[in-house]
């Protein structure tokens, strides 16, 4: 990636709860970035789980993001729209025999791990949880068929063995500040793209979208690290360009927790309705002005 060059960059939240300074210190890093370089910001909200999601929470992003002084670049590309983008990619993927349909439940793999270890405490742990043991890779084409007929909804997970002989060579991706790394992809065994639940997983629908919106530089947690090798994996598999990545710091309590939905954290709006400014909450999360910082 050129230095000099225009980013294109992006937030991409799930609007499964309100924004707090985690969220706003992600933003944030995109939005300098991008503006720092005459380029482009974008909004994405990644709703693809109908569980989970929830209209109001999505407009609440963007009110929250307005009141912190960022603004976006084009119109919001809200996932649960696009569901055809998606299928598209997994009917690309199936075409070349690379998705099988898996019917196990959790507790099914949980069993099989146990069951093919002598210390399951001990199995390997890929960023996903334990790879799966491949138990419904096997199946024939008849029982995968009779499954289906009797109502067995399945997931699909990607062949991780066919997938990666596709890219001899390996894979690596160019972390700021670190320059290129290796990928493992295998780690995440045969990974689900998509449940029995959702039309598509994240790491399809992220991936995807990036290529499609023309993300150059992917901002955000140090957490999806790890994830990265799984999607430069998916980016070679379907022709898409590789973005750079720049995984950031995450924000955490005094107790050196992340912030977190789940322990809620204190909200932007909870800390708007404490009396604290814009600028005061910008600070709060790392990036003490919206401003565009001068060039040079």
């Amino acid at each position: 990636m050129d230095a000099a060059a225009p980013l294109v960059t992006r937030f991409a939240p799930s609007p499964t709860g309100l924004l707090h300074l985690g969220h706003a210190h992600s933003a944030l890093a995109g939005w300098r970035r991008a503006r720092a370089s005459g380029g482009r910001f974008l909004l994405r909200i990644e709703d693809i789980d109908p569980a989970r999601c929830r209209p109001d929470f999505a407009q609440a992003i963007a009110d929250d993001l307005r009141w912190l002084g960022l603004d976006w670049d084009g119109p919001v590309r809200v996932q649960s729209a696009h569901l055809p983008d998606y299928r598209a990619t997994l009917d690309a993927l199936h075409a070349r025999g690379l998705l099988y349909p898996c019917f196990c439940t959790r507790a099914d793999i949980a069993r099989d791990i146990a069951a093919s270890l002598s210390a399951p405490h001990l199995a390997p742990t890929g960023p996903d949880g334990p790879p799966y043991p491949g138990t419904c890779r096997h199946l024939s084409a008849g029982a995968r068929q009779a499954r289906i007929a009797a109502g067995q909804a399945p997931a699909l997970r990607l062949d991780m063995a066919r997938a990666l002989a596709l890219v001899p060579g390996g894979l690596s991706f160019h972390e700021e500040g670190q320059g290129r790394i290796a990928c493992d992809p295998a780690r995440f065994g045969d990974v689900v793209l998509a449940r029995k639940d959702t039309p598509a997983s994240y790491h399809l629908c992220v991936t995807h979208d990036d290529a499609l919106q023309g993300v150059t530089l992917v901002t955000r947690g140090e957490d999806l690290k790890p994830a990265t090798d799984l999607h430069r994996l998916l980016q070679a598999l379907m022709g898409w360009p590789e973005p750079a990545y720049a995984h950031h710091r995450l924000l955490t309590d005094a107790a050196g927790r992340r912030l977190a939905k789940r322990d809620r954290a204190a909200t932007l709006r909870d800390l708007r309705a404490a009396g604290l400014s814009a600028a005061e909450v910008r600070a709060m999360a790392g990036n003490p002005s919206p401003r565009t910082p001068a060039a040079g």
